[in-house]
């Protein structure tokens, strides 16, 4: 269920709003729209019932279908197919918390037993040999989600527990900067379970600017060189240090992926992308150091992936933030 309050946080109160509401075909989704007067962003609400996004791969918070700027449109639907369960029907800088074995609890768990997915639920484990990332797995116990949203920010709040005994309250807060193009997104993870939490976290940045196809004028560059652990395929892009460059614009059915070393240093989390055909770029910062870096693509959209390192005793909290800042290119 869906919860709006009003809410005092950091000196500021928020009114509650309404939900609105998008349609896509006959389906109506509970949404929530914010605005700093330089940047609107949509969000899709989790929603057991009516939610557009119903799958156990991303926390369900933050589904971002649109963020527009004066003269840019940064996401939206990149996707031919959609389905409420389909684990990548959702959009916007969405996120995945993973751990080596799935989710929290999963190579304890019997089959028919339970684990975890952080930012979804208390999930059943089939009969299977290994976790499968792209599968929809059935929805035992939703927790509880309580959304409050205010004129330029939103936050969202998870909590949940299991019989296994993991058990968290995850709040995600994403606000606008006042008299700027900045998007900052704030996240804390409190371990109130009796066992220690740890797993990697990313952010899938599912970047559509503008409906403009992935290709020459795509570019991606991090503050490091990109080691690779698994490179890109030859003919379609390429490496040059930290930069990401295509050789060519991708035909429908064309991917892209690759998997590289992180860095630990501290300035790390610091990365461009732009469509210069599009004109719009944005700049990507986060406070914790890169695990690994993931990047996938195809020509509806371009993801570059950084994970990071959580840990999380019993009673203690793990906090960590992105910073988004987009901008025009010339």
């Amino acid at each position: 269920m869906i919860r709006f309050r009003v809410h005092n946080m950091h000196g500021l109160r928020f009114t509650a709003i309404a939900l609105s509401t998008a349609l896509l075909g006959a389906a109506d989704f509970p949404s929530a729209e914010i605005s700093n007067g330089l940047i609107t962003a949509k969000f899709y609400l989790p929603d057991p019932e009516r939610g557009y996004y119903r799958g156990t791969r991303f926390d369900w918070s933050g589904n971002t279908y649109s963020l527009k700027t004066k003269n840019h449109e940064y996401f939206g639907q990149w996707f031919p197919k959609y389905d409420p369960k389909l684990h990548d029907a959702i959009m916007g800088p969405v996120e995945e918390f993973r751990t080596a074995d799935g989710g929290l609890g999963y190579a304890d768990a019997k089959p028919g037993g339970t684990f975890i997915r952080i930012g979804v639920g208390v999930v059943r484990k089939p009969e299977e040999r290994a976790y499968q990332g792209f599968r929809t797995y059935d929805i035992v116990d939703h927790g509880q989600w309580k959304t409050t949203a205010g004129r330029d920010r939103i936050r969202f709040v998870h909590t949940l527990k299991d019989a296994s005994g993991h058990a968290y309250r995850y709040t995600k807060t994403i606000r606008l900067v006042k008299g700027e193009s900045r998007m900052i997104i704030d996240h804390e993870l409190r371990n109130t379970g009796t066992k220690e939490i740890r797993a990697q976290q990313y952010n899938h940045n599912f970047f559509v600017m503008d409906g403009q196809p992935t290709g020459p004028a795509t570019w991606v560059k991090f503050p490091f060189d990109l080691k690779p652990v698994r490179p890109f395929a030859a003919g379609l892009a390429e490496t040059r240090g930290g930069e990401v460059h295509y050789l060519k614009e991708l035909a429908q059915g064309q991917s892209v992926f690759g998997e590289f070393e992180g860095s630990s240093a501290p300035s790390a989390y610091d990365l461009r992308l732009e469509n210069r055909k599009a004109g719009a770029g944005v700049r990507i910062r986060g406070d914790r150091p890169i695990t690994k870096v993931v990047y996938w693509s195809i020509r509806t959209v371009f993801s570059p992936e950084p994970y990071i390192d959580i840990e999380a005793g019993p009673g203690k909290s793990f906090r960590w933030s992105y910073t988004y800042d987009f901008y025009d290119v010339q």
